[in-house]
């Protein structure tokens, strides 16, 4: 996707900014859908779509088109793997929105948590279930030296860049230089030039954007043609479900971690502590923002690194994921859990608020009890007809011709 597609929302038109300075009082008059002031305000929050597209400071080539062509090649690059037979879109697949739709991914061999998509993963702060990097440059280089994934190794990534003749010259348009002599810094690099590619990757415009977008502009003969269960829908998720406390903006996400009531046991055996042992790698990593791979010297973005907590209500939480394409993304949860969009729901409408603090911690050298953190979420009690509206309101977030098309790249020069 070139980098002007995703610079394009940028700018709002005059009318959006005209029609977001009316008083909501205003607007609310005379609709026919019956929106009151407090809905239009949920509705409007969730947009504009595209949402603007900046930069990452922390790497050197974000936004570079030769950059983002190197990236891309490497994507799909199954040599960077130590069997060569993996690659990032091994378990990423653009046909089935960038995941794999297993339960839990499987390269090299199977690992213990479910692939999440990589689109819109440039709004993310935090990358990861548990938030264990910081930067997306930082989680692609994870999947290279994990050994039930690519399994390869630092001197395997670094030497065939600097072998190959196309990937040396890719490397050398996007970094204006030649590969690096040391392995750690190469495959840094190629992290980067990973991350650049992966900012391309972006959703399309859905069901609820135009209508979003004609409730904003006043124009209730369009926000009419808008599904009226997926209506309703989003009155239950952003009134009585409260869903929007942790999804919410844009992109259908806070982009932090909560206590959802999923077992954490892993299907290899022992408990997936989640964000807490997250933050333990994250804050042992040498690539994380506050290292000497930054490209922002003066560690500007690394603030949320460098005050992060490592307290136990951190225990059993996971990441909550963007909703956008959310129809395309079964089966949910860190470790695929439930199968369907209706599960999901009608998970949320009978939780056992028991079950989500039940784990003992490990805290220093001694066990106990977790604190209990995510009290917001309490049993919804939908009735069938609420939990299908809430699930249409769901759907009406994909896009309405999702799939990346790949065109061959021309040789390097």
């Amino acid at each position: 996707m070139p980098i002007q597609s995703i610079m394009r929302g940028l700018c709002l038109p005059i009318a959006v900014i005209a029609a977001l300075a009316l008083p909501l009082s205003v607007v609310a008059q005379g609709n026919p859908l019956g929106l009151n002031a407090e809905e239009i305000r949920l509705i409007l929050r969730h947009g504009p779509w595209p949402a603007p597209w900046t930069r990452d400071v922390s790497n050197r080539v974000s936004g570079k088109r030769e950059a983002i062509a190197f990236g891309e090649q490497l994507f799909f690059e199954q040599r960077l793997s130590a069997t060569g037979t993996v690659s990032c879109a091994s378990c990423h697949m653009p046909e089935k929105n960038w995941a794999d739709g297993r339960k839990l991914g499987t390269a090299i061999g199977e690992v213990d948590r479910n692939t999440p998509s990589v689109l819109n993963v440039r709004h993310q702060r935090w990358f990861g279930w548990d938030g264990a990097n910081d930067t997306l440059w930082s989680q692609s280089v994870r999947p290279m030296l994990d050994a039930r994934e690519m399994g390869a190794s630092e001197r395997h990534v670094a030497q065939l860049v600097r072998v190959d003749a196309e990937l040396a010259c890719r490397y050398r348009k996007a970094f204006a230089q030649a590969p690096a002599l040391d392995d750690e810094t190469l495959m840094i690099d190629l992290g980067k030039a990973l991350a650049a590619f992966q900012e391309t990757l972006v959703t399309g415009r859905t069901p609820f954007d135009d209508f979003r977008d004609a409730v904003m502009r006043n124009d209730w003969k369009a926000a009419a043609s808008f599904p009226q269960n997926a209506l309703r829908g989003a009155r239950l998720f952003m009134g009585k479900g409260n869903c929007s406390l942790c999804h919410f903006g844009p992109d259908f996400t806070n982009g932090e971690f909560h206590e959802i009531g999923i077992p954490i046991i892993k299907k290899s055996g022992g408990i997936d502590w989640g964000r807490y042992q997250g933050i333990k790698m994250l804050r042992a990593s040498r690539f994380n923002l506050l290292g000497a791979y930054n490209d922002d010297k003066a560690k500007s973005s690394a603030q949320s690194t460098r005050f992060i907590d490592l307290a136990p209500q951190s225990f059993e939480q996971f990441k909550a994921p963007s909703l956008r394409n959310v129809a395309l993304s079964a089966p949910y949860m860190h470790n695929g859990h439930l199968t369907t969009l209706r599960d999901v729901v009608r998970h949320y409408s009978v939780i056992d608020v028991t079950l989500l603090h039940q784990a003992h911690v490990y805290a220093g050298d001694v066990y106990a009890e977790a604190v209990p953190t995510d009290t917001v979420l309490q049993p919804l009690n939908l009735s069938d007809q609420e939990i299908s509206d809430v699930v249409a309101f769901l759907e009406s977030l994909t896009e309405r011709k999702p799939g990346f098309r790949r065109r061959p790249l021309p040789a390097c020069r």
